[in-house]
C-alpha cells in the first residue's frame, strides 16, 4: 500500500515525512480492516512530525481523521459488514480494566493505545482498527465533510464540556482552525453568544459568517466579559489574557495535545474569584457517540480544503503556516 510516514522528527519545511510503499497490514483479532478514502489533517500531525510529541515508535503512519470502508474482519469481529462506512478516531484502545476505565474515564486510561501514534493512522491506503472503537458516520455527512469531526469535532465538544458554558452564555474561543470552527456552531446552536479571538484575517471573516458576536487579534481583549473560554492555538503565552477576559466563576479550557509554556500567572487578576484552568485529554467513546448525534441534529458543517494524497506534506506545511481556514483533508482514495 501506498502511505506516510514520519521518517525523521523536525521542522515541517525540512521533510519529516516521507512517503513510499508499505507492507499491507492485515486485520486482528476483534479489528477490521479499512480502505481509507479521506484522512483529516490535525494539528497533532504536526506536533508529531516536528517532534514537539515524542515519538512512540518509529516510522509510524500519522492521521486520525479516517474515512474509510470496511474489506475484511479479523478473528470474532462482527460489529461491522464488508462495505459499511466507518470512521478512525484518536483514541485507538484502552485497557478497560485501570480505575480510570473502570469508572467511565476512558479518555485517561493508564495505558491507551492511539491512531497516528502507537498504530499506524490514516496517512494510507489501508488501516486496521479494533471494532469496538470505530464509529458508525451519519448519512447526513459526506466523506470530507465527516473527516474533521473525527478529532476537531469530538475534541471541541468535549472541550465545550469542559468550559462548562453556562446556558445562553458567552463562550470565548483563542484560536479559530478546525476544531474551533466546529465548537462554535455547536456552541451557537445551544444559544451562546460566541467572541472568537485569532491572528488570522480569514478565521475572523469565517467565525463572523457562521454567527459570532465579535472576532478580533488573538490576545485582544473581548467587549464584554467571558463566562467561559476555550485555547484551541497551542500558544501558552494566550493562557493570561484569556483568563483576564473571563467573568467572576469563569472556566477557561486547553484543548490541545500540546501547549507552549505558560508565562507566570497574577493571581489576583488572572485567577482569583474562582476562575479555572483546566486542560482536555482526548476523548471516551461516549464523547463521540453523543457528539455525532448531536452534529447530524444541528446538523454541523465543516468548513474544508482538500489535498491530493500526494501532497499530504504540503497539507502540513500550510497548517503550520496558518494557510488553511476551517480543516485540511487528505483524499487517498481516487
Amino acid at each position: 500500500m501506498r502511505a506516510w510516514w514520519v521518517a525523521r522528527q523536525g521542522p515541517i519545511a525540512g521533510g519529516p515525512l516521507v512517503s513510499g510503499e508499505r507492507p499491507d497490514p492485515f486485520p486482528g483479532p476483534r479489528e477490521v480492516l479499512v480502505r481509507v478514502k479521506v484522512c483529516g489533517v490535525c494539528r497533532t500531525d504536526l506536533h508529531l512530525a516536528e517532534g514537539e510529541l515524542a515519538p512512540r515508535r518509529p516510522g509510524v503512519v500519522p492521521g486520525h481523521e479516517v474515512i474509510g470502508e470496511v474489506i475484511d474482519s479479523g478473528p470474532g469481529a462482527v460489529r461491522f459488514r464488508r462495505g459499511e462506512r466507518v470512521g478512525v478516531a484518536w483514541l485507538g484502545g484502552t485497557c478497560g480494566s485501570c480505575r480510570f476505565c473502570l469508572r467511565g474515564q476512558e479518555n485517561l486510561c493508564l495505558s491507551p493505545t492511539f491512531t497516528g501514534w502507537d498504530r499506524d493512522g490514516g496517512y494510507a491506503e489501508l488501516i486496521t482498527v479494533a471494532e469496538a472503537f470505530a464509529y458508525r458516520i451519519p448519512e447526513t455527512f459526506h466523506d470530507q465533510e465527516a473527516a474533521p469531526l473525527l478529532c476537531a469535532g469530538i475534541i471541541g465538544y468535549r472541550a465545550l464540556l469542559r468550559a462548562e458554558l453556562p446556558i445562553g452564555g458567552r463562550l470565548g474561543i483563542y484560536g479559530f482552525g478546525a476544531s474551533a470552527h466546529l465548537a462554535a456552531q455547536l456552541a451557537l446552536y445551544q444559544g451562546a453568544r460566541v467572541y472568537v479571538m485569532t491572528r488570522s484575517p480569514e478565521a475572523r471573516r469565517l467565525a463572523l459568517e457562521l454567527g459570532a458576536t465579535y472576532a478580533g487579534g488573538a490576545a485582544d481583549e473581548p467587549p464584554a466579559p467571558l463566562d467561559a473560554a476555550i485555547l484551541f492555538a497551542p500558544a501558552g503565552g494566550l493562557v493570561p489574557p484569556a483568563l483576564r477576559a473571563l467573568d467572576r466563576g469563569g472556566t477557561l479550557a486547553v484543548a490541545g495535545i500540546h501547549l507552549s509554556d505558560i508565562p507566570p500567572l497574577n493571581y489576583a487578576a488572572e485567577l482569583f474569584q474562582e476562575r479555572q484552568l483546566r486542560s482536555v485529554t482526548a476523548n471516551t467513546r461516549a464523547d463521540g457517540e453523543e457528539f455525532f448525534r448531536l452534529a447530524a441534529e444541528i446538523p454541523l458543517r465543516p468548513t474544508t480544503v482538500a489535498y491530493p494524497f500526494d501532497a499530504a506534506d504540503r497539507a502540513l506545511r500550510d497548517l503550520a503556516a496558518d494557510r488553511i481556514t476551517g480543516a485540511a483533508v487528505i483524499r487517498v482514495a481516487p
